[in-house]
């Protein structure tokens, strides 16, 4: 099968689920598109099996900070069509506040891992996961260490001082 151009993939997104997704771009020819949390699995089980998009494999699904944003927790899904060779990228933004979504552990298998590391990560607590806790990190952990929440440097270093470098 010939890859699908984004604009057909745009219209059978837009004819499904009208205006509860919309197009951020396409950076690199991948179609980026972001939902909210009510509508990702509708969205996330529409790709899959839909009998002409068959975007059958989760490549990843990761999470990002942005703490300037309204809605700074960020959730990432790629997909790819293996038949046909096309990738779609997902974004669902939340509020720091309330970092839940439902997992895609009832779509693929293999988020379980993915989820499990975007929750140590980043906080982001994926309802109905099987088996959510830490992955990488210690268990006792209070901090998610990707969010952007701590200085990039302590300001009581002396060490780092202008004097100590001749200025």
């Amino acid at each position: 099968m010939a890859k699908i151009p984004n604009e057909q993939l745009i219209k059978a997104i837009a004819d499904k689920f009208d205006t509860s997704v919309t197009v951020i771009g396409e950076p690199y020819e991948l179609l980026t598109v972001e939902t909210g949390r009510e509508t990702i699995i509708d969205l996330l089980s529409f790709l899959k099996t839909d009998p002409e998009l068959k975007f059958t494999f989760l490549t990843d699904i990761t999470g990002i900070h942005y703490p300037e944003q309204e809605k700074p927790i960020g959730i990432i899904y790629h997909l790819h069509s293996l038949t046909t060779n096309t990738r779609i990228r997902i974004k669902v933004f939340l509020e720091d506040t309330d970092v839940h979504i439902p997992t895609a552990t009832v779509l693929w298998d293999g988020a379980n891992w993915m989820e499990r590391e975007t929750y140590d990560f980043f906080g982001v607590i994926f309802d109905g996961h099987p088996d959510l806790r830490r992955i990488l990190n210690v268990d006792d952990m209070t901090a998610f260490p990707m969010r952007k929440e701590f200085p990039l440097e302590d300001p009581n270093r002396v060490d780092k001082k202008d004097f100590y470098f001749g200025r």
